[in-house]
């Protein structure tokens, strides 16, 4: 084809919604030499049969700013193209038929509040006056969001790329890319070759952009990157012609797994089943344009009984169009965006989970500036593609995810909801043992890890509620053994990254902002930081010896942080390895932690021989173990390593030591309510990428003094300027309410910001919560001098605040 080009700045692949919003934002920015690839025809994949629900509000304030983005681009769209997108700002209505539901929803609008989005709380009746065809049986409360809308969702996609060409961006419609080509760690372009096979060709370029929908995680195998998502049915009908119905708010039914779109005259009725249908689970056919899959009347048939009692016009209108078409879900029901970790010049944006139109505006600009700057525009963890561990890239593994991932949109969003489909994949050396002494157990990056474990006769499942869950108490007593006496609790999931080579003291003073100039067995808390000054890691790290360290991180972020470490790796001579499954890590923490160790090791547990912060190899039992001086719930207390061959051994000798000392097996809830009250900040919640070193009140741990860092500067200039934001830690005056993340803050009665994360500090006796107070000029006195309340579903509670920890607040109790 003459009108390709043999060498571009990026190529996109796909031409649905996403891809095409990525190509306008690019040339919105300036670029050329953009080339876009489309299979078949603009929008033939998913976008041409998406419902076109434009919503603002999402799970997190970054989140919705791109969902709120969104809708105002499209209100925009028409004017500059001249494409009519259909977008029309209709309102939508949710209604709750439960309590539980009820109180979701409310915490929502509250939440809404803070991240600046208009929302309303309504009574039944409310709803009924908004929304006159409803049968408000059994409805207990709904939420309005009046700037809501709806469009024309292929439209939308053909009025960005018709913008983008206006700028110079090339969009090829029925251009295959069959192969691309690679370099090390980055691709050097792609083979394309034309939909009738008469032509075909090579284009270099400087990257790519996978945003082929759901052939992604097959585009992404081709440039050896990991994209998991699989292809699921979607179902929805079309009434037929309605007399007299006029333009309605979108209607969301969750309880009744339901959505109703108003369209011409017609009613539109979607469904998020709770059992969904995976699809093209041996790929799907080269041919798919614009396809349709088969009826299946007996699957849907439970939504629409529902349906017609719930909008008797229903019953009476007769279906129109029963349509079922394919749509893209991922793991965790959080969209696909970023560089992909296994390549330097491989983006990302795929996996849209239903919600691609009123997402890819946003989306579509965020990666775009991403991409212009060398670095995220603010934090994008929630859909950062290096969230996703290698293993869920699995064809089995997706397949039984999949079938659970859709109906989750509409499922009751509870704190703590456990997946409950695709379990069991990775399990630590302690696992069967941990089952065996009751442990009830969550998944994270597909880790089991207990969470808390059940008394004798207490059923091992959760009771899922808004109020205090069944295991409240069981973490309540977790809690109080450490705080108390001693606990013991499994931590082999975080991830172990060995930092090797010559240069690893130079390196890691280079990509971190401690100083690792530090004597063998010293453990450095520290943080990755970028240009900015914001956080991209929270770690320990511990010289091993003269030239090696063990990089410890989160489990959810082991790949993030060492893939951050890599691109940053340049001319220094290290080797950076996850060694994550090679040891198991037992915890032991409380005031007696040291008597429990010193029952079955010989080693010097004192503060001469192992004070805070340091390291030493101890023989245990019979084995051998390496004992961390260090701790994440504010006690005294020791991490201690073994290998994975003696792990077995080591939790005998442990808990058979303790019994007669009371030690108590402890979950991960109780390690977050302790942390809590301890101040202790949590990575992807309180700290982030956007949040300043200083104002996340960690400054201590960053050494100016040395030599130069990545973040140096900005953490300069921030000391110079003081903290724009403190991050303040909050008490409930009333032990009732419970406090999650995401809850208003409101200072002398105004909101101005929202927790970062929220748990129960069962020794401060209240619900306890973190979060940044905006305090530009203002000294610490002035921003404690305020009255603070928590907004929690629409009740202003009364809090006090600290800035520092309201538990230990001089950590005295680790030293001892």
């Amino acid at each position: 084809m003459a009108d390709l080009p043999s060498k571009a700045r990026v190529v996109i692949i796909g031409g649905g919604v996403i891809g095409c919003s990525v190509a306008y934002h690019l040339t919105k920015l300036g670029w050329k030499d953009v080339v876009l690839l489309e299979r078949k025809q603009l929008t033939s994949g998913t976008t041409w049969h998406a419902a076109g629900l434009i919503a603002q509000l999402r799970a997190t304030a970054n989140m919705t700013k791109l969902a709120k983005y969104s809708q105002e681009l499209y209100g925009a769209l028409e004017q500059e193209t001249g494409v009519a997108t259909g977008f029309k700002r209709v309102g939508s209505i949710t209604v709750a038929l439960t309590e539980e539901r009820k109180e979701e929803i409310f915490r929502q609008a509250a939440m809404a509040r803070a991240f600046g989005v208009d929302v309303e709380e309504i009574s039944p009746a409310e709803v009924k006056a908004k929304y006159e065809h409803l049968n408000i049986d059994g409805v207990v409360g709904g939420v309005f969001l009046d700037k809501d809308g709806q469009g024309d969702p292929a439209n939308i996609a053909l009025a960005l790329a018709k913008g983008a060409r206006q700028r110079g961006a090339l969009v090829k419609e029925r251009t295959k890319v069959q192969n691309i080509t690679r370099s090390g760690r980055k691709v050097t372009g792609v083979d394309w070759v034309s939909d009738d096979g008469a032509d075909q060709g090579h284009i270099a370029c400087d990257m790519i952009v996978n945003c082929a929908g759901m052939w992604g995680h097959e585009v992404g195998r081709m440039a050896g990157v990991n994209v998991p998502l699989h292809a699921c049915e979607h179902f929805y009908i079309v009434s037929e012609p309605i007399a007299g119905l006029s333009q309605m708010p979108v209607l969301r039914v969750p309880d009744e797994c339901a959505y109703y779109k108003e369209d011409a005259g017609k009613m539109m009725l979607g469904a998020f089943e709770p059992n969904a249908k995976p699809w093209a689970m041996n790929g799907i056919p080269d041919t798919f344009e614009f396809d349709q899959l088969p009826e299946d009347f007996d699957h849907f048939e439970p939504i629409l009984e529902h349906a017609v009692n719930r909008l008797p016009m229903l019953g009476e209108a007769g279906i129109h169009t029963f349509f079922n078409g394919p749509e893209s879900f991922t793991p965790d029901d959080a969209y696909h965006l970023g560089l992909a970790p296994e390549m330097d010049n491989v983006w990302v944006a795929a996996g849209f989970n239903s919600i691609g139109i009123q997402s890819a505006g946003g989306a579509g600009m965020a990666l775009a500036q991403w991409m212009d700057d060398g670095q995220k525009p603010f934090d994008l963890g929630d859909v950062d593609v290096s969230r996703m561990q290698p293993f869920q890239g699995n064809k089995t593994y997706l397949f039984e995810r999949s079938k659970e991932t859709l109906g989750l949109l509409y499922a009751d969003h509870f704190p703590y909801r456990q997946k409950a489909t695709a379990r069991g994949i990775r399990r630590t050396p302690f696992h069967h043992q941990l089952l065996e002494q009751g442990a009830v157990m969550g998944e994270l990056a597909g880790w089991e890890r207990a969470n808390w474990f059940a008394n004798a006769g207490q059923e091992r499942a959760y009771e899922y509620t808004w109020k205090r869950q069944n295991w409240f108490e069981n973490s309540a007593a977790e809690h109080r053994a450490v705080r108390e006496n001693v606990g013991m609790y499994d931590m082999s999931s975080f991830g172990k990254i060995r930092v090797e080579g010559p240069d690893a003291e130079a390196f890691l003073n280079y990509v971190g902002g401690g100083d690792y100039s530090v004597p063998n067995g010293k453990i450095v808390y520290t943080q990755f930081l970028n240009s900015r000054g914001g956080i991209e890691a929270d770690v320990t790290v511990t010289r091993l010896t003269e030239t090696s360290y063990l990089v410890v991180t989160p489990a959810a972020t082991r790949l993030a942080d060492q893939t951050w470490m890599q691109r940053h790796v340049g001319d220094f001579r290290v080797v950076i390895t996850d060694v994550t499954s090679g040891e198991g890590v037992l915890a032991i923490m409380g005031p007696n932690a040291r008597t429990l160790l010193e029952k079955v090791s010989p080693a010097d547990f004192g503060n001469v021989k192992n004070p805070f912060g340091t390291a030493q190899d101890i023989e245990l039992g019979m084995g051998l173990a390496r004992a961390h001086r260090v701790t994440y719930v504010g006690e005294l207390g020791w991490e201690i390593y073994v290998s994975s061959d003696m792990a077995g051994h080591a939790f005998e000798t442990l808990h058979q030591a303790g019994q007669d000392m009371g030690l108590k097996l402890c979950g991960m809830h109780m390690m977050d309510s302790c942390r809590i009250e301890k101040g202790f900040r949590h990575f992807g919640h309180d700290i982030t990428c956007e949040d300043n070193v200083v104002d996340a009140g960690l400054g201590f741990a960053v050494k100016t003094s040395k030599a130069d860092f990545i973040g140096r500067d900005a953490v300069l200039e921030r000391k110079e300027t003081g903290p724009q934001s403190r991050m303040v830690q909050f008490l409930l005056t009333d032990p009732e309410p419970l406090l999650y993340h995401n809850e208003p803050i409101l200072r002398d009665g105004e909101i101005v910001g929202y927790l970062s994360s929220g748990n129960y500090g069962h020794t401060l006796g209240g619900a306890v919560g973190l979060g940044y107070v905006p305090c530009a000029d203002q000294s610490a006195a002035e921003v404690l001098a305020s009255t603070y309340e928590i907004d929690v579903m629409g009740t202003r509670v009364p809090a006090q605040v600290s800035l520092k920890p309201m538990y230990d607040p001089k950590s005295e109790r680790v030293k001892v």
